[in-house]
């Protein structure tokens, strides 16, 4: 391994925004739970499970934002940013929604047109859209190459993918009744359809002959991995870590309705 690539495997990203926008989510969050435990009588609505999940959330959209995963992946390695995208997408979002109890949503569905907004976009076939379509087109290579030379462009990127991320998962995790979630076995097949675009995807970049973006087209090879391999492997960094959590939900899912049906087995 070259020095370059020892160099920017120790490069951690300590952006002001990054660390400020992690410091304010967070104090929001907890804030809010102090609040609501010296409003309410009932601690029980406060579970310390869900603390955990939300700060390990919030804990791996920061990773994959300060983590030499950013400096890499925006010059040198596809693999590297489409972890960073697996981290932002797959894996911190259903943590955001398992960590957030519904009274801390439901203010926000007081107004008419957002409550009726939030309807609209969290049923199953709009969610799925949403999500799928939006990281469809940002992977397109004009839009791609812009978010690697417009820091600004990048961030709205990030930002899409967990807002639309969170919406593709309410039919799944929803916390409110007035946002219902699917019935357990359409949740298994929302899971199991959600598989195919992700797969679509990385197949599309395994299957790739040449190197689709020119940034690592171009990249120097410090990692003394080929620009064709790279992208093979990104594809699979893209496609399994989608797999193995909507398997793993589904599974989730299926053993909790099995567990409730036991006289079907």
């Amino acid at each position: 391994m070259s020095d370059k690539a020892l160099q920017l495997l120790a490069e951690w990203s300590w952006e002001p925004s990054i660390l400020i926008g992690t410091a304010l989510f967070v104090a929001a969050y907890l804030g809010a739970l102090v609040s609501f435990g010296v409003r309410s009588r009932d601690s029980e609505k406060i579970n310390p499970a869900q603390v955990f999940w939300f700060l390990l959330g919030t804990f791996i959209i920061f990773i994959a934002l300060v983590s030499p995963l950013d400096a890499i992946g925006d010059g040198y390695l596809f693999t590297a940013h489409m972890v960073q995208h697996a981290l932002l997408m797959f894996c911190a979002p259903p943590l955001l929604l398992l960590g957030t109890p519904g009274w801390m949503l439901r203010p926000l569905l007081r107004d008419p047109v957002v409550a009726r907004i939030a309807r609209f976009v969290t049923r199953a076939p709009v969610a799925f859209v949403l999500f799928n379509a939006n990281m469809a087109i940002w992977h397109l290579p004009p839009l791609y190459e812009a978010t690697l030379e417009n820091e600004t462009v990048h961030i709205i990127e990030h930002l899409s993918f967990i807002a639309t991320a969170l919406l593709n998962w309410m039919p799944i995790l929803s916390p409110l009744p007035e946002l219902p979630r699917l019935s357990e076995w359409g949740r298994i097949l929302y899971l199991v359809a959600n598989l195919i675009p992700s797969a679509i995807l990385g197949w599309f970049f395994v299957t790739a002959t040449t190197a689709i973006y020119p940034t690592y087209a171009a990249a120097p090879r410090v990692f003394g991995v080929s620009g064709v391999d790279d992208q093979f492997i990104g594809g699979y960094m893209m496609s399994m870590p989608a797999t193995a959590v909507y398997l793993g939900a589904a599974a989730i899912i299926l053993r909790q309705w099995a567990n409730r049906n036991p006289k079907r087995f």
